[in-house]
């Protein structure tokens, strides 16, 4: 295909470099034939990986059922699928939306207006982390931690301050009698794959317990199973009063969900938030069957199973490369963090028919479908070694 031409009618907001045409367990393929190791997922989303053949049925199964209805109705799936979410976060109520933005402006959205069920004069204000990433919508955008993002579209929501990730003093010094909810990742992956310190969740778990504040924990990249729980927030042994998520959630059909302890979600009633495509049938019968697959082939422990030879294989790099500063996450949520810009090794390992993503401009973000097995690790890391030995580096 001609990228030139491909490229004519949309708004040029990426540097798209080719074109796929289909897809065979992590693989996959150009319009070209050419086979590629996919290692980023569609952006940690396809948690199965490609061509799930009890995915896919799903999806036939129920497009020759029903599609859309609209929320004026109940539909199965989507009642079948707030159990699963539920019972897999620990909260009560769940909101299907089409996106992990618009999970997070509902989040936004439910926490102020909870704040108001309590104090009719709070001024929502909300405390954000530095060099977080929320999504592009303007509300999710005001809560992102980095100004590049945020400027050209600025003024944005209000009421919005900036604390540092893991400074659990700096959090302190924000907060204000019209403080309504604190936001931020359990494990920071645009930002550049920062998890959480346990001290540092721990501690504002009891301090938005001792201030009446809500905790907003977004799962949208980091949960479904990608760092060997089924959220981030499980490895610390706390519970928040909202969460969100998206990505892996439908494996690749467009859907979120932010969802909240009882008392909390009830404070919106109807006419307060709504969507015309969320929670429709299709989007979560595929919620339903990644949850159902998730736990037929053990997909959880089959993270925890791999995680610790993926690291160790990265590790291994990091000994035999000058370049690599340093290798963290959780996980099959791991970074690369790199002396050199990160497009320069993403570039290069696409020519080489590896798929990579960065986090920020120097760190390679790992976050593979979570079926992956030792060979494609191993493969990876063989590119990568090329790749770094050709540059000298």
């Amino acid at each position: 295909m001609d990228i030139r031409k491909a490229d004519q009618h949309f708004i040029h907001t990426y540097n798209r470099s080719t074109t796929f045409v289909r897809g065979e367990e992590m693989y996959l393929i150009n319009d070209e034939g050419k086979k590629y190791l996919d290692m980023g997922a569609g952006i940690a989303v396809s948690a199965l990986g490609y061509s799930n053949e009890e995915y896919k049925q799903g999806l036939k199964d129920q497009v020759d059922k029903l599609i859309h209805i609209s929320n004026l109705y109940f539909n199965e799936p989507a009642v079948k699928a707030a159990n699963y979410l539920c019972e897999a976060s620990g909260m009560d109520r769940v909101f299907f939306t089409n996106s992990g933005a618009e999970a997070i402006e509902g989040a936004l959205k439910l926490a102020r207006k909870y704040a108001r069920t309590k104090n009719p004069d709070n001024g929502g204000e909300i405390i954000a982390m530095e060099h977080s990433f929320h999504g592009r919508t303007m509300g999710a955008l005001s809560v992102t931690g980095t100004k590049h993002y945020r400027e050209p579209f600025e003024p944005l929501i209000g009421g919005v301050s900036f604390a540092e990730y893991n400074n659990l003093d700096s959090v302190k010094a924000l907060i204000t009698s019209d403080t309504c909810a604190i936001i931020m990742e359990s494990l920071q992956g645009e930002g550049g794959i920062h998890p959480a310190s346990e001290d540092f969740m721990k501690g504002v778990r009891a301090l938005c317990d001792e201030k009446g504040i809500l905790l907003i924990l977004d799962e949208i990249q980091c949960g479904m199973g990608r760092t060997g729980k089924m959220f981030a927030f499980q490895h610390y042994g706390i519970l928040p009063d909202i969460i969100t998520s998206a990505k892996a959630l439908g494996c690749g059909v467009p859907v979120g969900a932010f969802a909240a302890k009882e008392e909390i979600a009830q404070a919106l009633v109807p006419g307060d938030h709504g969507t015309t495509y969320g929670g429709n049938p299709l989007a979560t019968a595929a919620v339903c069957k990644v949850f159902e697959i998730y736990k037929k082939d053990h997909i959880v422990e089959h993270v925890n199973e791999l995680a610790p030879y993926l690291i160790d294989k990265l590790n291994a790099l990091a000994a035999k490369h000058s370049c690599i500063k340093d290798v963290r996450g959780i996980g099959f949520m791991q970074g690369i963090e790199l002396d050199v810009p990160a497009g320069e090794i993403v570039g290069a390992a696409l020519s080489k028919g590896l798929i990579l993503i960065s986090a920020g401009t120097n760190i390679i973000r790992i976050v593979p479908p979570l079926v992956a097995g030792k060979e494609h690790i191993n493969e990876m890391c063989r590119i990568l070694d090329e790749i770094f030995t050709e540059k000298g580096i």
